[in-house]
């Protein structure tokens, strides 16, 4: 499909890793606007930059796209941004900012 020309959306996807697909359901777009670079008037969109604002100045874009796939205490960030679950991953992104990306093992 290619990447978005709206410049908001082409920063949140890229900063979190996200595929087109993923970008859409976050955003619940169409892939006409996202193939037209019509996102930015998703009032979400915006909303997700500035929460996760402080992590990127913590992490780097590899860091924040490793974590948005791994299973944390509120589940894996990028199911809780495809379902739309708002209030979860900005809960997941303050635990990011109080203790860091952790890993572990099963």
């Amino acid at each position: 499909m290619g990447r978005t020309s709206s410049s908001s959306a082409a920063r949140l996807q890229a900063l979190l890793g996200l595929t087109d697909e993923e970008l859409i359901r976050t955003l619940d777009a169409s892939a006409l606007e996202l193939m037209g670079g019509e996102l930015d008037h998703r009032p979400e969109l915006q909303i997700l930059l500035d929460l996760l604002c402080d992590a990127q100045e913590r992490a780097s874009p590899a860091v924040l796209a490793r974590w948005v796939r791994a299973s944390g205490r509120h589940g894996r960030p990028v199911d809780l941004l495809t379902g739309r679950d708002f209030a979860r991953f900005e809960a997941a992104v303050e635990d990011l900012a109080e203790r860091g990306f952790v890993l572990r093992a099963r």
